[in-house]
């Protein structure tokens, strides 16, 4: 019987495959997953950032609503003191007058 002829293997191409597999293995490990999970971590922090932005939002209402209050409140004081001051020089001049009467 015949022996067949051994297949030749192009080492060159072998080589070369081996080579393409640990440069996928590599960019796949240490410059995919690594990132990926950065990614990760960085919508995590968005998240965060978004929520404590609400809450100062919030926050940021009720104080703009407090001052309004208060800025309601003062205008009404000083509408209020200067009728009590239109009250009391009108008084003054009443009691000047009564004075002087006599």
């Amino acid at each position: 019987m015949g022996e067949r002829p051994r297949a030749k293997l192009p080492w060159l191409l072998v080589a070369a495959s081996v080579l393409l597999t640990v440069l996928l293995l590599y960019v796949l490990f240490v410059g995919y997953l690594p990132a990926k999970q950065r990614v990760a971590g960085l919508e995590r922090e968005l998240k965060a950032l978004y929520a404590r932005e609400a809450e100062l939002q919030s926050r940021l209402a009720q104080v703009d609503q407090r001052y309004a209050v208060r800025d309601r409140q003062l205008a009404a004081l000083t509408a209020e003191r200067d009728v009590l001051v239109k009250r009391l020089e009108g008084l003054e001049r009443e009691l000047a007058a009564l004075r002087g009467r006599r």
